[in-house]
Protein backbone atom coordinates (compact mmCIF):
# COMPACT_ATOMS: atom_id res chain seq x y z
CA UNK A 1 0.00 0.00 0.00
CA UNK A 2 1.42 3.38 -0.96
CA UNK A 3 0.85 6.59 0.92
CA UNK A 4 0.32 10.04 -0.56
CA UNK A 5 1.59 13.24 1.04
CA UNK A 6 -1.31 15.30 2.53
CA UNK A 7 -3.95 12.71 1.55
CA UNK A 8 -6.37 11.00 3.91
CA UNK A 9 -4.47 7.89 4.96
CA UNK A 10 -6.38 6.27 7.82
CA UNK A 11 -9.79 6.69 9.43
CA UNK A 12 -10.31 5.49 12.98
CA UNK A 13 -13.78 5.14 14.48
CA UNK A 14 -14.45 5.06 18.19
CA UNK A 15 -16.81 2.22 19.09
CA UNK A 16 -18.86 1.20 22.12
CA UNK A 17 -19.01 -2.49 21.17
CA UNK A 18 -16.13 -3.70 18.99
CA UNK A 19 -17.67 -7.06 18.05
CA UNK A 20 -21.09 -5.64 17.16
CA UNK A 21 -19.71 -2.71 15.18
CA UNK A 22 -17.26 -4.95 13.33
CA UNK A 23 -20.09 -7.37 12.44
CA UNK A 24 -22.14 -4.42 11.13
CA UNK A 25 -19.41 -3.26 8.71
CA UNK A 26 -18.74 -6.83 7.59
CA UNK A 27 -22.44 -7.41 6.82
CA UNK A 28 -23.33 -3.99 5.37
CA UNK A 29 -20.20 -3.29 3.30
CA UNK A 30 -18.18 -6.51 3.12
CA UNK A 31 -15.26 -4.96 5.02
CA UNK A 32 -12.55 -7.28 6.30
CA UNK A 33 -10.48 -6.72 9.42
CA UNK A 34 -7.10 -7.47 10.94
CA UNK A 35 -7.52 -8.55 14.56
CA UNK A 36 -5.35 -6.98 17.25
CA UNK A 37 -6.99 -8.63 20.24
CA UNK A 38 -10.11 -7.41 22.05
CA UNK A 39 -9.05 -3.75 21.89
CA UNK A 40 -8.65 -2.98 18.18
CA UNK A 41 -9.64 -4.10 14.70
CA UNK A 42 -7.81 -2.73 11.67
CA UNK A 43 -9.94 -2.11 8.57
CA UNK A 44 -8.21 -3.83 5.65
CA UNK A 45 -7.69 -1.69 2.56
CA UNK A 46 -10.01 -2.66 -0.33
CA UNK A 47 -7.06 -3.88 -2.42
CA UNK A 48 -5.95 -6.09 0.48
CA UNK A 49 -2.64 -4.25 0.89
CA UNK A 50 -2.44 -2.51 4.25
CA UNK A 51 -5.18 -0.87 6.26
CA UNK A 52 -7.50 2.06 5.60
CA UNK A 53 -8.53 2.59 9.23
CA UNK A 54 -9.57 0.94 12.44
CA UNK A 55 -12.22 0.39 15.09
CA UNK A 56 -11.10 1.55 18.53
CA UNK A 57 -13.14 0.92 21.70
CA UNK A 58 -10.93 3.41 23.59
CA UNK A 59 -12.13 6.40 21.54
CA UNK A 60 -15.48 8.10 22.05
CA UNK A 61 -17.83 7.50 19.08
CA UNK A 62 -20.16 10.17 17.81
CA UNK A 63 -21.72 12.21 15.07
CA UNK A 64 -19.75 15.45 15.60
CA UNK A 65 -16.39 14.43 14.13
CA UNK A 66 -15.30 14.60 10.50
CA UNK A 67 -17.80 13.03 8.10
CA UNK A 68 -16.38 10.01 6.29
CA UNK A 69 -18.04 9.35 2.91
CA UNK A 70 -18.12 5.96 1.22
CA UNK A 71 -18.93 5.45 -2.48
CA UNK A 72 -21.64 3.08 -3.75
CA UNK A 73 -22.52 1.78 -7.20
CA UNK A 74 -26.15 1.37 -6.05
CA UNK A 75 -27.19 3.76 -3.27
CA UNK A 76 -30.58 2.17 -2.60
CA UNK A 77 -29.11 -1.32 -2.21
CA UNK A 78 -26.45 0.07 0.14
CA UNK A 79 -29.05 1.91 2.24
CA UNK A 80 -31.02 -1.32 2.56
CA UNK A 81 -27.86 -3.22 3.58
CA UNK A 82 -27.10 -0.61 6.25
CA UNK A 83 -30.58 -0.99 7.75
CA UNK A 84 -30.58 -4.80 7.49
CA UNK A 85 -27.19 -4.96 9.21
CA UNK A 86 -28.24 -2.92 12.24
CA UNK A 87 -27.37 0.62 11.18
CA UNK A 88 -29.77 3.57 11.05
CA UNK A 89 -30.24 5.86 8.05
CA UNK A 90 -30.43 9.33 9.65
CA UNK A 91 -30.54 11.54 6.54
CA UNK A 92 -31.68 10.93 2.97
CA UNK A 93 -31.20 9.48 0.49
CA UNK A 94 -31.27 12.88 -1.15
CA UNK A 95 -30.01 14.46 -4.36
CA UNK A 96 -27.11 16.90 -4.51
CA UNK A 97 -25.29 18.43 -7.51
CA UNK A 98 -22.88 15.46 -7.80
CA UNK A 99 -25.46 12.67 -7.45
CA UNK A 100 -27.27 11.20 -4.44
CA UNK A 101 -26.28 10.39 -0.87
CA UNK A 102 -27.45 9.38 2.59
CA UNK A 103 -26.03 9.46 6.10
CA UNK A 104 -26.21 6.62 8.61
CA UNK A 105 -25.10 5.78 12.12
CA UNK A 106 -23.42 2.50 12.95
CA UNK A 107 -24.30 0.50 16.09
CA UNK A 108 -21.84 2.61 18.13
CA UNK A 109 -23.35 5.93 16.98
CA UNK A 110 -20.69 7.01 14.45
CA UNK A 111 -22.17 8.93 11.52
CA UNK A 112 -20.87 8.22 8.02
CA UNK A 113 -22.21 9.05 4.57
CA UNK A 114 -22.56 7.14 1.33
CA UNK A 115 -22.80 8.75 -2.10
CA UNK A 116 -23.38 7.66 -5.69
CA UNK A 117 -23.25 9.46 -9.02
CA UNK A 118 -26.40 10.33 -10.96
Amino acid sequence: MTTTHHAIDYVELGVTDLARTRAFYEAAFGWRFNDYGPDYAGIRAPAGDGEAGGLNPHREPGRSGPLVLLFSDDLDVTAAAVTASGGTVVEGPYEFPGGRRFHFTDPSGNELGVWATG
